[in-house]
């Protein structure tokens, strides 16, 4: 029997808090990351809400020569896979180097970055623009830098899959723990509110136009108008349970015991959305049934429809109201690739307290919706189990399920 994968090591960069204990704290309370964008004037825009980290000093995270190299979302990324190594209590050295490796998601790129280096391009000259734009911009870089950082030269990758990729870079990285790879390090992280990457999120239409905070952004809600788009994300060290217990590693935060990954048809196909199976997909490959999940974290799109269609493939799944379900991501902001990470963070730490953080809820939840959806209070409730699951556009669907880990 192939012994699970386990959470070593937590890295939390979040709109209501930077540091795993913090940012629990915020979701317990109910404080919202969720404010009005204040880095640039938004007065001229359709929409105005963010979550933004307005706490987060790269020069007290990162040493001074990556400053100048890194986009806000890189210096971002480097931090929380810092503190996720350190709360895995590994250090390069600790492990050969081709034993280790890093596998990120990113949606945006390096938005902040690039825009910048356009703009001395256009009002100054080619020879203004910084050589690190080269590769500052790309949605690899965050696997790189990190890599290099850290001496993590093992298995890598860089996945785009939007909400999504967080996910498949986990479950990517628990398969390359699977076959042999003694530590991995995987997450997701992204920041695009500069003002060209801000009015690309705003494009499509999703983000919502409300200007109160309290009412942005409300997963299931009767007056959800659609999400607004946050930064930060989490990075997890993965390890195989056996090694990490016979390394000494200092604590089993939970086991990533479940993965599954599907894509959307076609529309007009009159096939159903693919998010079912993912979660399907994931409980059976965790060896588990329906009955066994604990909590779900939803995906949380915020948009009725999309709201709908959850709902119909939670109630289709488990049954109507038979498992408590939450998005404490309406607290961040959605974070693209750093979503899902984040709720998989959020559900090892449920696991631990035994309990269920809320979603904020203005309105009602529509009854034709059929779930349970933990509003007001954080609910006392006894977790072994945890789905989560990540949409992305364009079809996108993943789902992971986290486990308790019992101690030897």
């Amino acid at each position: 029997m192939t012994a699970r994968t386990v959470i070593t090591g937590i890295g939390v960069t979040a709109p209501n808090g930077l540091g795993t204990e913090t940012y629990w704290k915020s979701v317990l309370a109910g404080h919202s990351g969720i404010g009005r964008v204040t880095r640039f004037d938004v007065s001229g825009y359709p929409a105005t809400l963010a979550g933004q980290i307005d706490d987060f000093d790269p020069a007290e995270h990162l040493p001074s020569r990556l400053l100048p190299q890194t986009d806000h979302s890189t210096q971002l990324a480097l931090t929380a896979a810092a503190w996720a190594l350190t709360d895995a209590a590994v250090s390069p050295g600790d492990l050969p180097d081709y034993d280790m490796g890093v596998i990120t998601s990113n949606a945006l790129g390096g938005f902040d970055f690039t825009h910048r280096e356009f703009a001395k391009l256009w009002s100054k000259g080619p020879e203004f623009v910084s050589v690190y734009e080269s590769f500052a911009w790309f949605y690899a870089v965050n696997t790189g830098q990190i890599s290099i950082r850290h001496a993590l030269r093992g298995p890598s990758a860089a996945l785009v899959g939007e909400q999504a990729g967080g996910l498949d870079a986990l479950g990517y990285a628990r398969r390359a723990v699977r076959r042999g790879t003694p530590l991995m390090l995987a997450g997701g992280v992204d920041s695009a509110l500069d003002p060209w990457g801000y009015v690309s999120q705003t494009a499509d239409g999703r983000v919502t136009t409300e200007d109160d905070p309290a009412r942005g952004y409300l997963p299931f809600d009767t007056l959800a108008s659609g999400h607004v788009p946050g930064e930060g994300g989490a990075m997890l060290v993965l390890e195989d349970e056996d090694r990490a217990r016979a390394r000494g590693a200092e604590r089993l935060h939970a086991a990533l015991t479940g993965y599954g990954a599907t894509f959307d048809p076609a529309p007009g196909t009159g096939r159903p959305p693919g998010l079912r199976r993912a979660a399907e997909t994931a409980i059976t490959d965790a060896g588990l049934s329906p009955t066994d999940i604990d909590a779900v974290f939803a995906d949380g799109a915020g948009i009725p429809e999309l709201d709908a269609a959850e709902a119909r493939a939670l109630s289709g799944l488990f049954g109507a109201g038979r498992v408590p379900v939450t998005a404490p991501k309406a607290l961040t902001g959605r974070l693209y690739a750093g979503g899902g990470p984040l709720d998989v963070v959020t559900a090892a730490l449920s696991i631990r307290d035994g309990v269920v953080p809320p979603t904020p809820v203005v309105g009602e939840v529509p009854d034709d919706y059929g779930i349970d959806l933990v509003r007001g209070e954080p609910r006392e409730r006894h977790v072994r189990h945890a789905l989560v699951l990540a949409r992305g556009r364009w079809g996108f669907n993943a789902a992971v399920v986290v486990s308790a880990v019992d101690e030897p």
